[in-house]
């Protein structure tokens, strides 16, 4: 079993999401899952230009970072995104990544795994964040097993007991890999993405060859 922790904190080892991160790492480790890093700060990826090519060849134009990375969350069964709150949103590092990961809602490439999010705050809204970035794994196809945020600023005292929850968290997510566990409400998402990406896809069959073909070869057509 594969776990991939990206961290899309700026700020490198300083971070307090990258800690989130590599303790929730390390839970999954404790459970004898094989873990990798990536920090998004220390990687070159370009802004996606709407171009649609992912969409008719399945590749994108931009030759950067980003392909090591999505071909290593192929291949993974789990995935823990850390982000920052940046003016109450995601980290610029965040979404740009997200942001070329249309072609994967699209082809609905993450059904099948599992995953959960952590993020930080010097003030508020650490809690907002996770519910995006889990929102972002479930229109991908994945289920998530909860969220772990904080805001330092006004909990001070509160990091370690957030480190806790990142590790037990970790260790949860294996465990619900294992288990192949299912939620009713994360289920009924799924459903209702499966059913817009098909009809999308479908009615523009002619120019997103890739993804039509995607969806005819796993035999959702």
């Amino acid at each position: 079993m594969k776990i991939i922790g990206i961290c899309a904190s700026p700020r490198g080892k300083k971070s307090s999401t990258m800690t989130l991160v590599k303790k929730g790492l390390l839970g999954a480790e404790n459970k004898g899952a094989k873990t990798v890093l990536y920090d998004l700060g220390k990687k070159r990826i370009k802004f996606c230009t709407g171009c649609n090519v992912c969409y008719k060849e399945g590749k994108c134009i931009h030759k950067d970072d980003f392909q090591e990375i999505f071909d290593d969350i192929l291949t993974c069964d789990g995935i823990i995104l850390g982000s920052p709150n940046y003016i109450n949103s995601v980290s610029a590092q965040m979404k740009v990544f997200l942001d070329r990961l249309a072609d994967s809602i699209h082809c609905q490439r993450f059904t099948g795994k599992y995953g959960f999010s952590v993020s930080t705050a010097g003030g508020s809204n650490s809690d907002s964040i996770c519910d995006y970035l889990n929102n972002t794994l479930h229109i991908l196809g994945a289920n998530t097993v909860g969220k772990v945020s904080i805001d330092i600023g006004p909990n001070p005292d509160g990091f370690s007991n957030a480190e806790e929850q990142a590790f037990s968290m970790g260790e949860d997510l294996v465990e619900a890999i294992n288990a192949k566990m299912t939620w009713p409400d994360q289920e009924n998402v799924h459903l209702e993405m499966k059913e817009r990406m098909k009809y999308l896809v479908t009615q523009n069959k002619d120019e997103w060859t890739h993804e039509y073909m995607h969806w005819k070869k796993q035999g959702w057509l």
